[in-house]
């Protein structure tokens, strides 16, 4: 991933208007995985890069976007650098830490500071305090489907705690939040279908290519399911809890889905979305403690007896 490399990469993209991965990696006198893994990382530092498959396809910026290389300056290669900082999650994790520290070293004087000053200055841990690190044990895989349009077959564990096996036309991966899902065509279902990577136990690929339709638009499906997901969400899962909180407190409200809120005098009456009862008497424990549930009774007893409980344990002689 070195500097000049994504740049040229960038350059020759927008020079042509389109190419395929075996004429940059010809061009560049690299090999196509390494083409498809920086392509990756440009994608994950903000630049619009889509793909299409077939005789005709390759690689292209997307309609109205520029590089604007003739701009480029120290900024934004420590952009690219922490971006590659906050990749790390998955198995190609210890080859993108070992990329990164040869970045180091071939930058020109000019920008190798820049990223030594980011180094003493950014710390991204990836482990998390208490629960054990989630593993995505076959990234690799999946991207080599992805990539290479190879039919995938699957073991999935489902939130039911069930283990699906199915067969996937992979579309594409997306990453949200630090998390990585993959968007496929399932046999099983008969649909499109959206699949968090590290609910994937087993992953194979199958000697076997397919078409992604034309109309396919892995951006748009994804706005689009969001949208649905968040939409089926507020219609069909509303539990109504109403909390009265003190101004300063405000920013709890940041984090919810809020209906309705009031001010009087210093405090704040918010009427929000937790879903479900069940949903609800995990999510309170956050906010119980700088919140008051007023609504609903059954909550509200929950908490009260629940506060209780924990009383009663430090009360106790």
């Amino acid at each position: 991933m070195r500097l000049h490399r994504l740049i040229a990469i960038l350059l020759l993209i927008e020079s042509r208007g389109q190419i395929k991965a075996k004429e940059l990696a010809c061009a560049l006198e690299t090999s196509v995985r390494t083409v498809y893994r920086d392509i990756e990382t440009l994608c994950q530092a903000g630049i619009p890069i889509a793909t299409t498959t077939g005789p005709n396809g390759g690689i292209y910026l997307m309609d109205g976007y520029t590089t604007k290389l003739y701009s480029f300056h120290e900024e934004e290669a420590v952009n690219l650098y922490l971006t590659g900082v906050t990749l790390y999650k998955g198995d190609t994790g210890k080859d993108l830490k070992h990329t990164l520290s040869n970045l180091e070293k071939i930058l020109p004087v000019e920008y190798s500071e820049d990223i030594r000053i980011a180094k003493n200055r950014f710390y991204f841990d990836e482990n998390p305090w208490w629960d054990k690190k989630t593993r995505l044990r076959h990234m690799d895989v999946l991207r080599k489907s992805v990539w290479n349009t190879k039919r995938l077959r699957i073991k999935y564990h489902k939130v039911n705690n069930e283990i699906s096996e199915r067969e996937l036309l992979p579309y594409g991966l997306v990453v949200k939040a630090m998390e990585w899902y993959l968007v496929a065509f399932c046999t099983l279902s008969n649909s499109i279908r959206t699949f968090k990577c590290e609910r994937i136990i087993e992953a194979e690929l199958i000697d076997s290519t397919y078409q992604i339709p034309d109309d396919f638009n892995l951006e748009r499906y994804w706005k689009e399911s969001e949208k649905r997901f968040k939409n089926i969400c507020s219609e069909n899962e509303q539990y109504h809890v109403l909390i009265k909180l003190h101004k300063s407190q405000s920013d709890i409200l940041k984090k919810c889905e809020v209906f309705k809120a009031s001010e009087k005098e210093e405090y704040i009456i918010a009427d929000i979305n937790m879903h479900k009862f069940e949903y609800a008497c995990k999510e309170v424990d956050e906010i119980i403690w700088d919140a008051e549930i007023l609504s609903p009774i059954e909550l509200r007893n929950y908490v009260k007896n629940k506060v209780e409980t924990v009383m009663k344990k430090y009360t106790q002689s």
